[in-house]
């Protein structure tokens, strides 16, 4: 399989992006030098996921990174989901995590809960504010006695970066 339709084939890749990035900004040429192995596997993962071109996986590559590096830093305003599994029967584990919830009502903009069997539970908070809280109120809620697994997921608010 060669690259796909349209693409450069030599060392220096030229980006473009086709699509508007946000109102009134125009997108910005620059070139990148690559290995050929990456500039292939960069191809086939272009081809593989259906964009149209190089310069859209290129951006959410980037867009990826920037909400990863950004969730490091405390007055941001990120996203994300706490996710937790936990044994009902042991005692208190319930109340506990309850009792951190409404602590941080105003963190939690939703949550969802599955029984996953007759002892396990599955519990998905939706999160959203400051990311030093976000990341507090996870470490309290993935620490907390009783709890098998768990895992804070961030994203961003959308505010912050073009489409």
């Amino acid at each position: 399989m060669g690259p796909p339709k349209g693409a450069l084939t030599g060392r220096e890749v030229f980006l473009r992006c086709d699509r508007p990035v946000m109102k009134r900004e125009s997108a910005t040429r620059f070139s990148v030098s690559l290995p050929p192995s990456l500039l292939k596997q960069l191809d086939q993962m272009t081809r593989e996921k259906s964009y149209d071109n190089r310069s859209l996986a290129i951006a959410d590559m980037i867009r990826a990174h920037l909400v990863e590096h950004r969730q490091s830093f405390g007055e941001d305003e990120i996203a994300g989901t706490i996710t937790l599994v936990y044994d009902h029967h042991k005692m208190h584990v319930q109340e506990t995590l309850t009792d951190i919830q409404h602590d941080h009502h105003d963190l939690i903009v939703s949550a969802l809960h599955v029984h996953l069997d007759h002892h396990n539970c599955l519990e998905v908070l939706v999160v959203r504010g400051k990311a030093a809280r976000i990341k507090k109120i996870a470490d309290e809620l993935i620490a907390a006695k009783g709890v098998k697994h768990g895992k804070l997921t961030v994203t961003t608010t959308g505010k912050d970066l073009p489409t």
